[in-house]
Protein backbone atom coordinates (compact mmCIF):
# COMPACT_ATOMS: atom_id res chain seq x y z
CA UNK A 1 0.00 0.00 0.00
CA UNK A 2 0.91 3.49 -0.79
CA UNK A 3 1.99 5.80 2.20
CA UNK A 4 -0.45 9.10 2.01
CA UNK A 5 0.76 12.28 2.55
CA UNK A 6 -1.48 15.49 2.94
CA UNK A 7 0.55 18.61 2.05
CA UNK A 8 -1.28 22.46 3.28
CA UNK A 9 0.92 24.94 1.51
CA UNK A 10 1.30 22.38 -1.47
CA UNK A 11 1.40 25.40 -4.35
CA UNK A 12 4.80 26.84 -2.32
CA UNK A 13 8.31 26.50 -2.55
CA UNK A 14 8.56 23.74 0.13
CA UNK A 15 5.38 22.29 -1.11
CA UNK A 16 6.69 21.56 -4.66
CA UNK A 17 9.49 20.08 -3.89
CA UNK A 18 8.48 18.03 -0.88
CA UNK A 19 5.63 16.24 -3.60
CA UNK A 20 8.03 16.08 -5.77
CA UNK A 21 10.27 13.82 -3.25
CA UNK A 22 7.45 12.20 -1.84
CA UNK A 23 6.13 10.97 -5.14
CA UNK A 24 9.46 9.70 -5.97
CA UNK A 25 9.33 8.20 -2.70
CA UNK A 26 6.42 5.98 -3.88
CA UNK A 27 3.71 8.13 -1.27
CA UNK A 28 -0.29 9.60 -2.85
CA UNK A 29 0.05 12.82 -1.88
CA UNK A 30 -3.08 15.26 -0.77
CA UNK A 31 -2.53 18.76 -1.52
CA UNK A 32 -4.54 21.71 0.25
CA UNK A 33 -4.95 24.90 -2.63
CA UNK A 34 -6.51 28.12 -1.89
CA UNK A 35 -9.14 28.88 -4.93
CA UNK A 36 -8.47 31.66 -7.19
CA UNK A 37 -9.57 33.73 -10.27
CA UNK A 38 -5.93 32.66 -11.23
CA UNK A 39 -4.08 29.56 -11.63
CA UNK A 40 -1.02 29.24 -8.89
CA UNK A 41 -0.45 25.97 -9.48
CA UNK A 42 3.10 26.03 -12.16
CA UNK A 43 5.54 24.88 -9.28
CA UNK A 44 3.83 22.03 -9.29
CA UNK A 45 2.44 21.38 -12.74
CA UNK A 46 5.17 19.08 -13.80
CA UNK A 47 3.64 16.22 -11.60
CA UNK A 48 0.03 16.98 -11.86
CA UNK A 49 -2.15 14.66 -13.60
CA UNK A 50 -5.58 14.49 -15.23
CA UNK A 51 -8.11 13.76 -12.56
CA UNK A 52 -9.50 11.35 -15.21
CA UNK A 53 -6.43 9.08 -14.97
CA UNK A 54 -6.76 6.36 -12.41
CA UNK A 55 -2.86 6.01 -11.49
CA UNK A 56 -2.98 9.87 -10.10
CA UNK A 57 -0.14 10.05 -7.63
CA UNK A 58 -1.08 13.87 -6.57
CA UNK A 59 -4.76 15.62 -5.78
CA UNK A 60 -5.53 18.54 -5.33
CA UNK A 61 -8.61 19.92 -3.02
CA UNK A 62 -9.71 23.77 -2.42
CA UNK A 63 -9.38 24.49 1.47
CA UNK A 64 -7.91 27.60 3.60
CA UNK A 65 -6.33 27.27 6.95
CA UNK A 66 -8.63 29.44 8.53
CA UNK A 67 -11.49 26.97 7.81
CA UNK A 68 -11.64 24.20 10.14
CA UNK A 69 -14.94 22.45 9.02
CA UNK A 70 -13.25 21.84 5.75
CA UNK A 71 -9.86 20.90 6.83
CA UNK A 72 -11.83 18.44 9.00
CA UNK A 73 -13.57 16.99 5.83
CA UNK A 74 -10.60 16.39 3.67
CA UNK A 75 -8.36 14.32 6.65
CA UNK A 76 -11.27 12.65 6.96
CA UNK A 77 -11.68 11.75 3.75
CA UNK A 78 -8.10 10.82 2.46
CA UNK A 79 -6.79 9.15 5.92
CA UNK A 80 -3.49 10.47 5.88
CA UNK A 81 -0.53 8.80 7.09
CA UNK A 82 1.67 11.99 7.34
CA UNK A 83 0.85 15.36 7.29
CA UNK A 84 3.24 18.29 6.29
CA UNK A 85 1.91 21.58 7.57
CA UNK A 86 3.69 24.38 5.66
CA UNK A 87 0.42 26.99 4.70
CA UNK A 88 1.49 30.38 6.06
CA UNK A 89 1.42 33.88 5.89
CA UNK A 90 4.87 33.36 5.83
CA UNK A 91 6.40 37.01 4.70
CA UNK A 92 7.82 38.57 7.77
CA UNK A 93 7.24 42.48 6.29
CA UNK A 94 3.73 41.72 5.80
CA UNK A 95 3.13 40.42 8.97
CA UNK A 96 2.93 43.89 10.55
CA UNK A 97 0.66 45.13 8.04
CA UNK A 98 -1.71 41.78 8.41
CA UNK A 99 -1.22 40.83 11.61
CA UNK A 100 -4.83 39.76 12.87
CA UNK A 101 -4.79 37.50 9.18
CA UNK A 102 -1.48 35.90 9.89
CA UNK A 103 -2.12 34.87 13.83
CA UNK A 104 -5.30 33.18 12.35
CA UNK A 105 -3.73 31.18 9.80
CA UNK A 106 0.06 30.53 11.50
CA UNK A 107 -1.34 29.84 14.97
CA UNK A 108 -4.93 28.73 15.02
CA UNK A 109 -4.30 27.32 11.52
CA UNK A 110 -2.10 24.60 12.94
CA UNK A 111 -4.36 24.32 15.93
CA UNK A 112 -6.93 23.42 13.59
CA UNK A 113 -5.13 20.32 12.02
CA UNK A 114 -4.40 18.99 15.29
CA UNK A 115 -7.56 18.80 16.49
CA UNK A 116 -8.49 17.31 13.67
CA UNK A 117 -6.45 14.90 14.13
CA UNK A 118 -7.86 14.35 17.89
CA UNK A 119 -11.26 14.89 16.94
CA UNK A 120 -11.04 12.03 14.06
CA UNK A 121 -9.60 9.60 16.29
CA UNK A 122 -5.90 9.59 13.95
CA UNK A 123 -3.52 10.05 16.78
CA UNK A 124 -1.92 6.75 16.33
CA UNK A 125 -2.16 6.85 12.42
CA UNK A 126 -1.35 10.04 11.36
CA UNK A 127 2.41 11.76 12.07
CA UNK A 128 2.64 15.31 11.62
CA UNK A 129 4.98 17.97 10.40
CA UNK A 130 4.59 21.41 12.06
CA UNK A 131 6.72 24.17 9.70
CA UNK A 132 8.60 26.43 12.31
CA UNK A 133 10.60 29.04 12.06
CA UNK A 134 14.62 30.66 12.56
CA UNK A 135 12.89 33.80 13.50
CA UNK A 136 11.20 32.37 16.60
CA UNK A 137 14.58 33.52 17.54
CA UNK A 138 14.51 37.03 16.68
CA UNK A 139 16.53 38.99 18.69
CA UNK A 140 19.46 36.22 19.40
CA UNK A 141 20.05 35.14 23.49
CA UNK A 142 23.01 32.82 21.88
CA UNK A 143 24.49 32.06 18.71
CA UNK A 144 24.38 29.86 16.61
CA UNK A 145 21.13 29.14 17.86
CA UNK A 146 20.03 25.77 18.53
CA UNK A 147 16.69 23.62 19.94
CA UNK A 148 17.30 24.68 23.52
CA UNK A 149 18.25 28.36 22.80
CA UNK A 150 15.52 30.78 24.28
CA UNK A 151 12.83 31.91 21.57
CA UNK A 152 12.42 35.99 21.56
CA UNK A 153 10.41 36.58 18.34
CA UNK A 154 10.35 40.12 16.40
CA UNK A 155 7.67 40.53 14.30
CA UNK A 156 3.57 39.20 13.82
CA UNK A 157 5.05 36.19 11.74
CA UNK A 158 7.32 35.14 14.60
CA UNK A 159 4.59 35.68 17.40
CA UNK A 160 1.85 33.48 15.37
CA UNK A 161 5.06 30.50 14.82
CA UNK A 162 5.72 30.45 18.36
CA UNK A 163 1.95 29.82 19.16
CA UNK A 164 1.99 26.84 16.38
CA UNK A 165 5.56 25.56 17.94
CA UNK A 166 3.83 25.08 21.74
CA UNK A 167 0.45 23.89 20.59
CA UNK A 168 2.30 21.23 18.44
CA UNK A 169 4.19 20.40 21.11
CA UNK A 170 1.03 20.86 23.53
CA UNK A 171 -0.72 18.21 21.59
CA UNK A 172 2.55 15.69 21.40
CA UNK A 173 2.01 15.37 25.34
CA UNK A 174 -1.38 15.65 25.87
CA UNK A 175 -3.15 13.09 23.43
CA UNK A 176 0.26 11.28 22.68
CA UNK A 177 0.40 12.53 19.02
CA UNK A 178 3.33 12.05 16.88
CA UNK A 179 3.89 16.06 15.99
CA UNK A 180 6.92 17.78 15.50
CA UNK A 181 8.78 20.93 14.29
CA UNK A 182 11.31 21.39 11.94
CA UNK A 183 12.81 24.52 12.95
CA UNK A 184 14.03 25.44 9.54
CA UNK A 185 16.29 28.19 9.15
CA UNK A 186 16.46 30.24 5.48
CA UNK A 187 16.07 28.28 2.68
CA UNK A 188 15.82 29.15 -1.01
CA UNK A 189 15.29 28.35 -4.91
CA UNK A 190 14.13 28.90 -8.05
CA UNK A 191 10.64 28.60 -6.73
CA UNK A 192 11.43 31.32 -3.81
CA UNK A 193 8.21 34.44 -4.16
CA UNK A 194 9.35 37.26 -5.26
CA UNK A 195 9.08 39.61 -2.85
CA UNK A 196 11.59 37.50 -0.57
CA UNK A 197 14.67 39.10 -0.27
CA UNK A 198 16.73 36.54 -1.91
CA UNK A 199 14.32 36.13 -5.06
CA UNK A 200 13.88 39.87 -5.20
CA UNK A 201 18.02 40.16 -5.82
CA UNK A 202 18.52 37.51 -8.02
CA UNK A 203 15.46 38.58 -10.00
CA UNK A 204 16.40 42.31 -10.27
CA UNK A 205 20.23 41.20 -11.38
CA UNK A 206 19.02 39.16 -14.55
CA UNK A 207 16.60 42.40 -15.00
CA UNK A 208 19.20 44.99 -14.84
CA UNK A 209 21.50 43.02 -16.89
CA UNK A 210 18.95 42.49 -19.42
CA UNK A 211 18.18 45.78 -19.72
CA UNK A 212 14.17 46.38 -18.35
CA UNK A 213 15.34 47.50 -14.78
CA UNK A 214 18.02 49.70 -13.73
CA UNK A 215 18.22 50.00 -10.08
CA UNK A 216 17.26 47.37 -6.83
CA UNK A 217 15.64 49.19 -3.57
CA UNK A 218 16.78 47.27 -0.62
CA UNK A 219 16.56 47.28 3.17
CA UNK A 220 18.89 46.74 5.76
CA UNK A 221 21.85 45.22 3.83
CA UNK A 222 23.96 43.95 7.41
CA UNK A 223 21.55 41.69 8.40
CA UNK A 224 22.86 38.03 8.31
CA UNK A 225 21.05 34.78 7.67
CA UNK A 226 21.82 31.12 7.62
CA UNK A 227 20.86 30.56 3.88
CA UNK A 228 20.19 27.12 2.60
CA UNK A 229 18.74 25.05 -0.34
CA UNK A 230 14.64 24.30 -0.07
CA UNK A 231 15.85 20.62 -1.51
CA UNK A 232 17.92 20.11 1.12
CA UNK A 233 15.67 21.36 3.83
CA UNK A 234 12.69 19.21 2.72
CA UNK A 235 14.43 15.80 2.50
CA UNK A 236 15.07 17.11 6.16
CA UNK A 237 10.76 17.38 7.11
CA UNK A 238 10.91 13.87 5.36
CA UNK A 239 13.28 12.19 7.64
CA UNK A 240 11.66 14.00 10.79
CA UNK A 241 8.70 12.11 10.55
CA UNK A 242 10.22 8.84 9.65
CA UNK A 243 12.16 8.91 13.56
CA UNK A 244 10.83 5.75 15.94
CA UNK A 245 9.76 9.13 18.72
CA UNK A 246 8.53 12.42 17.71
CA UNK A 247 10.84 15.18 18.26
CA UNK A 248 11.99 18.59 17.19
CA UNK A 249 14.63 19.38 15.59
CA UNK A 250 16.87 23.08 14.24
CA UNK A 251 17.55 22.49 10.36
CA UNK A 252 20.29 25.04 9.10
CA UNK A 253 23.78 25.18 7.10
CA UNK A 254 25.64 26.80 10.30
CA UNK A 255 26.89 29.67 8.20
CA UNK A 256 25.79 33.56 7.87
CA UNK A 257 25.85 35.35 5.41
CA UNK A 258 24.95 39.62 5.23
CA UNK A 259 22.25 40.35 2.51
CA UNK A 260 25.22 42.99 1.23
CA UNK A 261 27.69 39.67 0.65
CA UNK A 262 24.93 37.94 -0.64
CA UNK A 263 24.20 40.77 -3.53
CA UNK A 264 28.14 41.17 -4.05
CA UNK A 265 28.35 36.88 -4.41
CA UNK A 266 25.21 37.23 -6.82
CA UNK A 267 26.32 39.93 -8.87
CA UNK A 268 29.76 38.42 -9.21
CA UNK A 269 28.42 35.01 -10.54
CA UNK A 270 27.89 36.49 -13.70
CA UNK A 271 31.38 38.51 -13.67
CA UNK A 272 29.94 42.05 -12.30
CA UNK A 273 31.83 43.64 -9.55
CA UNK A 274 30.21 46.31 -7.15
CA UNK A 275 31.78 48.37 -4.59
CA UNK A 276 29.28 49.51 -1.70
CA UNK A 277 29.87 53.02 -0.34
CA UNK A 278 27.79 55.26 2.11
CA UNK A 279 26.12 54.03 5.66
CA UNK A 280 23.08 53.39 6.50
CA UNK A 281 19.85 54.92 4.16
CA UNK A 282 22.69 56.62 1.66
CA UNK A 283 24.68 53.13 1.13
CA UNK A 284 24.35 52.65 -2.57
CA UNK A 285 26.45 49.65 -4.52
CA UNK A 286 27.75 50.53 -7.78
CA UNK A 287 28.93 48.62 -10.79
CA UNK A 288 33.15 49.31 -10.94
CA UNK A 289 34.09 46.50 -13.03
CA UNK A 290 32.74 43.47 -15.74
CA UNK A 291 34.53 40.36 -16.76
CA UNK A 292 33.47 40.17 -19.79
CA UNK A 293 34.01 36.49 -20.76
CA UNK A 294 32.27 35.50 -17.48
CA UNK A 295 29.47 37.59 -18.03
CA UNK A 296 29.09 36.03 -21.54
CA UNK A 297 29.02 32.55 -20.79
CA UNK A 298 26.58 33.07 -17.88
CA UNK A 299 24.03 35.79 -20.11
CA UNK A 300 25.39 36.17 -24.11
CA UNK A 301 27.10 38.41 -25.70
CA UNK A 302 24.09 40.12 -27.15
CA UNK A 303 23.82 41.67 -24.04
CA UNK A 304 27.26 42.80 -23.09
CA UNK A 305 26.83 46.05 -24.55
CA UNK A 306 23.47 46.74 -21.50
CA UNK A 307 25.88 46.21 -18.69
CA UNK A 308 28.84 48.16 -20.26
CA UNK A 309 26.77 51.28 -20.01
CA UNK A 310 26.19 51.00 -16.24
CA UNK A 311 29.53 50.60 -15.21
CA UNK A 312 29.92 53.39 -13.09
CA UNK A 313 26.39 53.48 -11.75
CA UNK A 314 24.94 52.66 -8.59
CA UNK A 315 22.17 49.70 -9.34
CA UNK A 316 21.81 49.36 -5.49
CA UNK A 317 19.76 52.00 -3.40
CA UNK A 318 18.30 51.95 0.17
CA UNK A 319 14.49 52.54 0.65
CA UNK A 320 13.44 52.95 4.21
CA UNK A 321 10.29 51.17 3.68
CA UNK A 322 11.62 48.10 3.68
CA UNK A 323 12.78 47.92 7.13
CA UNK A 324 11.10 46.33 9.59
CA UNK A 325 9.88 48.46 12.67
CA UNK A 326 11.78 45.44 15.05
CA UNK A 327 14.81 44.29 12.83
CA UNK A 328 16.44 40.68 13.20
CA UNK A 329 20.29 41.30 12.60
CA UNK A 330 21.57 37.46 13.04
CA UNK A 331 20.09 33.71 12.88
CA UNK A 332 22.53 31.52 12.36
CA UNK A 333 21.52 27.66 13.08
CA UNK A 334 23.45 25.02 15.19
CA UNK A 335 22.09 21.63 13.30
CA UNK A 336 23.86 19.30 15.16
CA UNK A 337 21.04 17.45 16.71
CA UNK A 338 19.81 17.01 13.06
CA UNK A 339 22.90 15.63 11.95
CA UNK A 340 23.81 13.07 14.47
CA UNK A 341 20.32 11.98 14.43
CA UNK A 342 18.34 12.02 11.44
CA UNK A 343 21.72 11.66 9.69
CA UNK A 344 21.10 14.57 7.52
CA UNK A 345 23.36 16.81 5.56
CA UNK A 346 22.92 20.08 3.35
CA UNK A 347 24.26 19.08 0.38
CA UNK A 348 23.84 22.40 -1.10
CA UNK A 349 26.45 25.27 -0.70
CA UNK A 350 25.64 28.79 -1.16
CA UNK A 351 27.14 29.57 -4.28
CA UNK A 352 24.90 26.59 -5.88
CA UNK A 353 21.91 28.08 -4.86
CA UNK A 354 22.69 31.36 -5.89
CA UNK A 355 24.49 29.53 -9.71
CA UNK A 356 20.81 27.83 -9.84
CA UNK A 357 18.63 31.03 -8.87
CA UNK A 358 20.49 32.79 -11.07
CA UNK A 359 20.03 30.58 -14.13
CA UNK A 360 16.27 30.09 -13.56
CA UNK A 361 15.84 34.09 -13.40
CA UNK A 362 17.83 34.72 -16.04
CA UNK A 363 16.25 32.26 -18.38
CA UNK A 364 12.83 33.46 -16.82
CA UNK A 365 13.30 37.68 -17.91
CA UNK A 366 14.35 36.25 -21.83
CA UNK A 367 11.56 34.63 -22.20
CA UNK A 368 9.65 37.58 -20.53
CA UNK A 369 11.21 40.12 -23.06
CA UNK A 370 11.12 37.61 -25.89
CA UNK A 371 7.49 37.24 -25.42
CA UNK A 372 6.67 41.18 -25.30
CA UNK A 373 8.20 41.72 -28.46
CA UNK A 374 6.36 38.96 -30.03
CA UNK A 375 3.06 40.58 -28.84
CA UNK A 376 4.14 44.35 -29.90
CA UNK A 377 4.80 42.93 -33.40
Amino acid sequence: MNKIALITGITGQDGAYLSELLIKKGYIVHGIKRRSSLLNTNRIDHLYKDPNQFDRNLVLHYGDMTDSINLTRIISKIQPDEIYNLAAQSHVKVSFDTPEYTANVNGLGTLRILESIRLLKLTNKTRIYQASTSELYGLAQETPQKETTPFYPRSPYAASKLYAYWITINYREAYNMFACNGILFNHESPFRGETFVTRKITQALSRIVLGIQNELYMGNLSSKRDWGHAKDYVQAMYLILQQDKPDDYVIATGIATTIRDFILKTFKKIGINLLFKGKGINETGMIIDLDEDIFITKVGELYLDIIRKKIGLDVIKINSTYFRPTEVELLLGDATKAYNKLLWKPHYTLDMLIDDMITKDLEETKRYIKTRHTKQY
